[in-house]
């Protein structure tokens, strides 16, 4: 997402390459670039020229600020206008009430039941005790899809198969998490294929019903500036508390992101990417607005890896590395970790200057999968002593784990390599306290 709008917004900054300083000839050059990269990206015209004429205005402005080169002055103040076109700050969800009930809408085909999951996930880590409620009583997979869901999670679904009345369901579901202790109740709603009079009637009903503390409105980032209208058009009749944007991963252009908050004044709370139900992530409009022009996003990247941090194995494995015992299975251990950080793309975008480098670079997620291969063809014995792997051992990994004498021998030269590297690192202080 986004590459597009950023190899445009990078080639208009490029105008003022050389030059001194800020000047209305070189400000009007880049405004019209930025202008066209933003209308490329599916963001509605008069938003489009509403936010270049505000650059326009603070960027004429700055041309005291000598000191500063006028291409980095741009990107800060586009950076700046960027955050507030998406909202700002970030925007919390109400986790308050107890019981807190949380009311899912949006189209069929948007994500909303993946999404729910994913919601149900992430609070789950915040020591609460959700239950996600299947109140979409016209899909046929519906139901058991939220099911599987759960189960996946370790969160309890509430569902009632012969009963066809969703409000009825979703006040049944209420009372049960309240008998149970169930704090957060998600309730999941039905859809449409297009925004229709039945469906807002029912969505309205069921949220006058059960009075939710919040209503979240899913939607497809790569429906585009379709994604906004629909949005308008729900607000319009629920007045819902936060937008969700969903398949970030896809092939889009990014306009729903930018001009969402702007036209329903609703902030973006949360965006999705993939079906993993680990892919879910608070939206900070400052972050997403240092992504976009290829800034990187080091505090999200800090941030995953703190949530795989384990104290106490990195206390080992740091006495390991000292004594100079890293083996294999330790390094599989920190395979599974950054596995478990997400998409290994996406987590190097977020280092500055890496996320270019590598966008036209196929990195797949299964990219450890040779070398798990090769660990997982050794005995436990080899895996604890490295030295052991002789040539005929060799031989036999590569038969074992499908890969050729060259890839095993080539993961091998790594491994010591790294180990060499990591005793260094040692060496010189890094990593102890």
């Amino acid at each position: 997402m986004f590459e597009n709008l950023q190899d445009k917004l990078e080639g208009a900054f490029k105008n003022l390459k050389g030059q001194g300083k800020l000047t209305e000839l070189n400000i009007a050059a880049t405004i019209k670039d930025i202008r066209r990269a933003l209308v490329d990206a599916d963001v509605n015209y008069k938003i489009a020229k509403e936010f270049t004429d505000t650059i326009k205005d603070k960027a004429l402005g700055q041309n005291v600020l000598t000191a500063v080169a006028p291409g980095q002055l741009m990107v800060k103040i586009v950076s700046d206008e960027l955050t507030q076109l998406m909202g700002g700050n970030v925007a919390e969800l109400n986790l308050k009430t107890n019981p807190t009930v949380i009311l899912i809408a949006g189209l069929q085909g948007s994500g909303k039941t993946t999404f729910s999951g994913k919601l149900a996930n992430h609070i789950k880590k915040l020591n609460k005790t959700p239950l996600l409620v299947a109140c979409d009583v016209y899909r046929p997979a519906a139901i058991e899809q939220l099911r599987v869901l759960g189960e996946q999670i370790g969160v309890e679904v509430y569902s009632e198969i012969e009963n066809k009345n969703p409000v009825a369901i979703a006040q049944n579901a209420i009372a049960y998490a309240k008998s149970k202790g169930q704090n957060v109740i998600i309730v999941d709603t039905a859809g449409r294929l297009a925004v229709d009079e039945a469906m807002m009637i029912e969505i309205a009903d069921v949220k006058k019903a059960i009075q939710p503390q919040e209503t979240l409105f899913v939607v497809d980032a790569m429906t585009g500036q379709d994604a906004v209208n629909t949005a308008k058009a729900f607000n319009d009749r629920i007045n819902f508390d936060g937008v969700v944007l969903t398949k970030l991963d896809g092939d889009t252009r990014g306009g729903a992101a930018l001009s969402i908050k702007y036209t329903v004044e609703k902030p973006i709370k949360f965006v999705s990417r993939g079906e993993k139900l680990d892919t879910l992530d608070i939206f900070y409009p400052e972050r997403m607005s240092q992504r976009i022009l290829g800034m990187g996003d080091i505090v999200s990247f800090v941030e995953k890896a703190q949530e795989q941090f384990d104290e106490k194995e990195a206390q080992r494995l740091q006495k390991r590395i000292s004594k100079n015992q890293f083996d294999f299975e330790d390094f599989l251990q920190q395979i599974n970790q950054i596995r478990k950080m997400g998409n290994i793309k996406d987590l190097l975008g977020m280092i500055p200057g890496v996320g270019k480098a590598v966008k036209d670079i196929d990195i797949d997620d299964n990219a450890f999968k040779k070398i798990e291969a090769i660990i997982f063809s050794m005995t436990v014995e080899e895996r604890r002593n490295p030295d052991l792997i002789n040539g005929k051992r060799r031989e036999r990994l590569a038969k074992g784990s499908g890969n050729t004498i060259q890839d095993v021998n080539q993961f091998i030269k790594q491994f010591d390599q790294m180990k060499v590297m990591m005793k260094r690192m040692q060496g010189m202080g890094m990593g102890k306290k």
